[in-house]
């Protein structure tokens, strides 16, 4: 009997192992179709947004068929030009992101600050900024306040311009990433005798930080592209200044812009790549304490 038993144990298992490889293998299969379609149809989108450009003419039944067409070789000539806007606008994002974090950190805290000049002065700024236009507000810097005395370059104003705009904005979400922190952990942490300074500094801000990530990367890839409103103040060189400087020189708009927006989407693909690599790894290490 206990031989019978065993056999049939052994059996059960057998089998129940090989229905997991075979749902293992359907669902790598499913994986791989999937893949291959998702490459297909970029393949697709890529040569119906080439032929929307290729410059086709033809004529059918009494009426003309045209595509956009472009001259390549001003295309040729200016993207080197063009190009070199590229890292003063990254940088002008970093700049103005890492501005945006402090004033996103100091503005949660004074959102969910007990003391009422504290709380009145976040809720202010975050109210008055987010109530007004970024290129208003990008103007005020330019405008107004040389009439106070304070003359800034194009590349701080507009440092200071999209970090204010976007700090307000990055506050809510910080606020939401302190608040989502569970009061059992600052109870124990009281209980252990920290003071609220230390809680917050070494409990609360590095979990609500890690958790605001995914926001935050997105607003920075936003304000990647917001950069180009510093263009309009003529006074800052980056990618869309270039685009438009040599396009109307040349009276060839359309393609000098057409070069800004490929580099603008090739920095943001580049970006998004590095905050999924990011954000994989912030998980990764969760896992792993857990």
């Amino acid at each position: 009997m206990s031989i019978t038993a065993d056999s049939s144990n052994l059996a059960d298992q057998e089998r129940l192992r090989s229905q997991a490889e075979q749902l293992t293998k359907r669902r790598r299969q499913r994986e791989r179709r999937f893949s291959r379609g998702v490459r297909i149809s970029y393949i697709v989108l890529f040569l119906l947004l080439a032929f929307l450009f290729s410059g086709f003419h033809a004529e059918a039944f009494g009426r003309t068929f045209k595509t956009i067409g472009l001259d390549w070789g001003f295309i040729r000539t200016y993207i080197p030009f063009i190009f070199r806007g590229v890292w003063l606008t990254i940088l002008l994002s970093i700049l103005a992101i890492g501005l945006s974090i402090i004033l996103a950190i100091l503005g949660a805290l004074g959102r969910l600050s007990k003391s009422p000049p504290a709380y009145a002065l976040a809720t202010f700024y975050v109210s008055l900024i987010r109530g007004t236009p970024l290129l208003l507000q990008l103007f005020f810097f330019f405008l107004a306040l040389p009439q106070l005395g304070i003359v800034l370059t194009g590349m701080t104003a507009g440092v200071l311009a999209l970090g204010i705009n976007y700090g307000a904005y990055n506050t809510e979400i910080v606020r939401a990433g302190i608040q989502s922190v569970g009061v059992g952990q600052r109870e124990a942490a009281l209980a252990i005798g920290m003071t609220n300074n230390q809680i917050m500094r070494r409990i609360v801000l590095p979990q609500a930080l890690k958790l605001t990530i995914p926001p935050l990367g997105n607003q920075f890839i936003a304000m990647l592209k917001d950069t180009s409103l510093v263009a309009t103040t003529g006074f800052v060189w980056e990618l869309l200044w270039r685009a438009q400087k040599v396009g109307r020189a040349n009276f060839r708009s359309l393609e000098a812009l057409l070069i800004a927006a490929v580099f603008y989407w090739i920095i943001t693909i580049i970006f998004s790549a590095v905050q999924d690599r990011i954000e994989a790894r912030v998980a990764r290490g969760e896992r792993q304490l857990s």
